[in-house]
């Protein structure tokens, strides 16, 4: 499950990034014209962002510390926001929109299950 954390974390710092700060205008345009669409401003995207960096963030930690709760919290912050991301694409747009998402729900929910710490954290 190192390669799942590692993967998810490097892939959401740099999607976080691009939506906080606009780095790479290209991607930045095209979500934002998502959002737009969506009925979204640009600072819900910018929340978005900061909620993507901080499942980031939980991951790279949990792999510091060794720490089966801050993954399994990085993880339900991954699914929370892919969740997100693929009922709005699938009500405005198309499936191969949401593909992205779905993959890392499925890669997300793939982490929580393993470790199941996050049930054990909450019981």
């Amino acid at each position: 499950m190192i390669i799942i954390t590692v993967l998810l974390a490097l892939f959401f710092t740099l999607a976080s990034s691009i939506k906080i700060t606009g780095w790479q205008k290209f991607i930045f345009e095209t979500q934002l014209t998502f959002f737009n669409k969506y009925g979204l401003r640009r600072v819900h995207m910018f929340l978005v962002g900061i909620l993507e960096l901080s499942a980031a963030i939980l991951l790279v930690a949990s792999l510091i510390f060794d720490h089966k709760t801050l993954n399994s919290l990085g993880a339900a912050t991954i699914a929370f926001t892919s969740i997100g991301a693929i009922f709005f694409h699938l009500k405005f747009d198309t499936i191969k929109d949401a593909m992205p998402a779905i993959v890392t729900l499925l890669l997300s929910l793939a982490l929580s299950l393993s470790n199941q710490a996050l049930l054990e954290f909450l019981i």
